[in-house]
């Protein structure tokens, strides 16, 4: 099958990164060694946080994270219904239940519509900064400090994004961060950190994804296997340091994009950052047209010219099967469930150049006036 002629996603690569793939490969240390130490020191000072602690993905991390919390059964948790399936994962092997909560016009979690599904079992907030925006942070602490509630920051497509000048991931107590191959910042496979203020949840996750052990055979708990390798320690740590360009890349190609739609009637465009609090990322380039068979119809003809789209996420998690297995059905989500049925993302990745954008920018008028 011939790729694509313009790709959804491309990761970024390096001559400097092989190199140090190299010489990680003959150093001989591979787990949890000065590597992944040195990388959770570089993402901590990245973020302005005082821990960062290293598993062996987003979902590994989180589910750890809240065991270090002790949640138990029957705690409940808003989250938007609008994410990756992963974000619901950990909170319901630990025994919480999600409470779904629709989403504003950002893609992000409606605060006013978490307020309305607080109840006396919710015990905190699991925000996504979607798509690579943030989401309405001031909204939520005002909302978790009323209610007693934590927040953590689901940053898993939000690496160096900014709320007021501050970094998402230390903006609350919590953060969880994920370093798939698609993420702004990757390590050439699963991986993922938690980033915390506590240094007893730090102390906890630590033990908890390397057998609950404090030295090599004293084990003070009963823990996993989820620890972080060398390499991809070693591959974060570059990223780490270009990640501000790559991410500058990702809002030029932005730009480019809102240039050549903004004439087109039948499409809305992603929230831009004009309301001088957000700096987003640019993980996607999200845009919404008219109808369901609209989206269906673009997505046809864009693949038939060779470029790669895709819809994230084409089922809210409430509508899940997973989740009428376990719950039966739960109430509607307009917003969400409209959105879903008229989103499509478009190619966007650092090295997208702007005869690229223009390719895909001149297929989507194509398709929607024939």
């Amino acid at each position: 099958m011939a790729a694509a002629k313009v790709p959804l996603s491309r990761v970024y690569q390096s001559e400097t990164i092989d190199r140090r793939i190299l010489e990680v490969v003959k150093g001989g240390n591979y787990i949890l060694g000065p590597e992944c130490k040195a990388f959770e020191q570089a993402l901590a000072a990245y973020l302005g946080v005082k821990h960062v602690v290293l598993s062996s993905s987003w979902t590994a991390a989180v589910h750890l994270l809240h065991l270090a919390q002790g949640i138990k059964a029957g705690d409940e948790i808003l989250v938007p219904s609008l994410t990756a399936f992963p974000s619901i994962e950990p909170m319901i092997h630990v025994g919480a239940r999600p409470v779904f909560c629709d989403v504003d016009d950002t893609y992000t979690i409606d605060p006013g519509d978490a307020r309305k599904r607080i109840t006396s079992r919710t015990v905190g907030i699991l925000p996504v900064h979607l798509y690579g925006r943030p989401a309405n942070i001031d909204a939520l602490k005002k909302l978790a400090d009323a209610h007693g509630l934590w927040i953590i920051e689901d940053c898993a497509q939000s690496h160096g994004a900014k709320w007021k000048g501050k970094r998402v991931g230390s903006l609350t107590e919590h953060a969880a961060f994920s370093f798939y191959p698609s993420k702004n910042l990757t390590v050439y496979g699963d991986g993922g950190a938690i980033a915390t203020s506590s240094d007893e949840i730090a102390a906890q996750v630590r033990m908890l994804r390397n057998h609950g052990r404090k030295d090599k055979y004293l084990h003070e708990t009963v823990g996993f296997n989820l620890r972080f390798n060398e390499i991809q320690a070693a591959v974060g740590r570059e990223q780490l340091k270009v990640l501000e360009d790559l991410n500058a890349a990702r809002r030029r190609a932005a730009h480019w994009y809102r240039r050549e739609l903004a004439d087109v009637k039948t499409l809305t465009l992603p929230p831009d950052d004009r309301d001088g609090v957000t700096e987003s990322v640019y993980h996607m380039f999200v845009i919404r047209l008219d109808s369901h068979d609209a989206r269906e119809s673009l997505a046809r003809s864009l693949k038939e010219q060779g470029i790669e789209t895709g819809v994230h996420y084409p089922m809210p998690n409430h509508l899940q099967p997973a989740i009428a297995n376990l719950y039966g059905a739960l109430p509607a989500l307009a917003r969400t469930e409209d959105y879903v049925k008229r989103i499509l993302s478009l190619p966007m990745f650092p090295a997208i150049t702007q005869g690229e954008v223009k390719t895909v920018c001149d297929a989507i008028k194509r398709s929607l006036v024939r």
